[in-house]
């Protein structure tokens, strides 16, 4: 259930969540590999620590995906130092899938208690003051696709709980429980849902959440993960959100849609520009089409990742826009007289869950806010699949490939002023450190071998 916000003093909502068989609170950030971290406290300190937070490594802003630490970024060079971890107390939720415990985001700081600059949810809500500051407002939502399998057996072979149609109601039945309850408890946990169904790959499903603005939304990602988990751990079942489950099967993407308004006016719609767009509407997804390139590089980061984003799978290989367009990297979902204005949203294909949700999503709204601070116009819309074009055609449409490396990635990111600018420089190469950690790991293992070890890290 949602603690009630109106309990007052953090002592009452400790009180109150130990009537309620509460022993301790988790509370939860995502690091720069996507990868949820976590302290659980007990009730009884949740006072204190809302206060002054509980010491944590600095460290865990240069984990690589594999939990090994890198000390190649020079602010964080040595094993020495400490900052806080503060639970954000008025996201605090009673985990219905896990009832002896409550759940909160958690907010990194210095030691002093000053703004720490590696704190992915401080950087997401730079940029959504800075929107703020123009007069702009922004919801967001997220599709979570993931796969259920039954328990390893022994062996690396998995085994998905159904291989039979793709989007049929024989996949949900196959998993009635679990849908049942992941369902109640996510309701219960404040997180709403559009729609659940089987999705299209061996053992996928697809969730929807509810836009929220940016900060919610990144919460309730991160809420969601630990919803899904404890769901199918409670019927004998194992979700995996990685990029790529298994190698040459269809991936897993986190598909971020995102919709930007002036005075409650969705800019996506109701406007003279291209399809129906305003003009600021239409500067907003040339700014995301300019920057694609180091975008993805935040929300599709990882090793598994690059072995997701393939032409004709609909995960966004190519640098280009397109209406409805399930092939596009950024597809704009256009309003209709039956949806309505507020329906109008884009969608970022090349996303996935090794992606901090809150980077990803300050990432997507400086990108955007710098196209309508330049005045930018997009190009026509491409309805095909560039995929199956020669390389001259794409060129002539200036459409490309996304990066297909680390170093590619890393190139794009760093060399774009616009997205290091929305970072902070010392997160960005922290960021760098990571991703290149990551890339010499990766050195030493086989393609399979790297999905494989990506498989339940997230």
């Amino acid at each position: 259930m949602t603690v009630d916000k109106g309990f007052g003093s953090m002592r009452t909502v400790g009180e109150e969540l130990t009537k309620q068989g509460v022993v301790g609170v988790m509370i939860v950030w995502a690091d720069n590999n996507g990868i949820p971290r976590s302290r659980i406290v007990p009730v009884g300190r949740l006072e204190s620590v809302a206060e002054r937070g509980i010491g944590i490594t600095p460290l865990f802003a240069v984990f690589d995906s594999h939990d090994g630490i890198t000390f190649e970024h020079k602010g964080l060079s040595t094993p020495s130092g400490d900052i806080r971890l503060i639970p954000e107390g008025d996201r605090l939720v009673r985990l219905a899938g896990q009832p002896g415990f409550a759940w909160a985001p958690g907010r990194q700081v210095a030691a002093d208690g000053s703004a720490w600059p590696y704190d992915q949810r401080g950087v997401l809500e730079r940029q959504v003051a800075r929107a703020e500051g123009l007069g702009l407002s922004f919801l967001a939502g997220y599709e979570l696709e993931f796969q259920l399998t039954w328990p390893e057996q022994g062996g690396d072979k998995i085994s998905p709980v159904h291989e039979g149609p793709s989007y049929g109601p024989a996949r949900t039945l196959a998993v009635n429980g679990f849908a049942e309850q992941l369902l109640r408890d996510l309701d219960l946990n404040g997180v709403g849902v559009n729609q659940f169904h089987g999705e299209y790959g061996p053992g996928q499903f697809e969730l929807s959440i509810v836009p929220a603005d940016p900060v919610t939304a990144a919460d309730h990602q991160l809420l969601a993960r630990q919803t899904i988990h404890a769901a199918a751990r409670a019927h004998d079942l194992r979700a995996s959100f990685a990029p790529l489950v298994e190698h040459g099967q269809v991936g897993n993407g986190w598909h971020l849609h995102t919709s930007i308004a002036r005075t409650g006016v969705n800019l996506l719609s109701g406007g003279d520009g291209a399809h129906g767009m305003t003009v600021d509407g239409g500067a907003y997804l040339a700014g995301l089409l300019r920057d694609l390139s180091a975008v993805v590089a935040i929300t599709a980061p990882s090793l598994s990742s690059l072995q997701r984003i393939r032409p004709g799978y609909w995960s966004g290989a190519y640098t280009f826009w397109g209406v409805e367009n399930r092939e596009a990297s950024l597809r704009l979902v256009p309003s209709t007289a039956f949806l309505g204005t507020e329906h109008a949203n884009i969608e970022l294909k090349p996303s996935d869950a090794s992606a901090n949700p809150y980077l990803a999503l300050a990432v997507v709204i400086a990108a955007g806010l710098a196209g309508i601070e330049d005045g930018l116009i997009p190009p026509e819309p491409v309805q095909e699949d560039p995929g199956t074009w020669t390389e001259e055609q794409r060129t002539e449409r200036g459409i490309h490939p996304l990066p297909r490396t680390v170093d590619e990635q890393l190139d794009a990111l760093l060399n774009n002023q616009r997205i290091r600018t929305a970072l902070g420089d010392e997160l960005a190469d922290a960021f760098r450190a990571v991703r290149t950690s990551d890339a010499a790991w990766a050195a030493e293992h086989d393609v399979a071998d790297v999905i494989k070890r990506h498989r339940w890290l997230y």
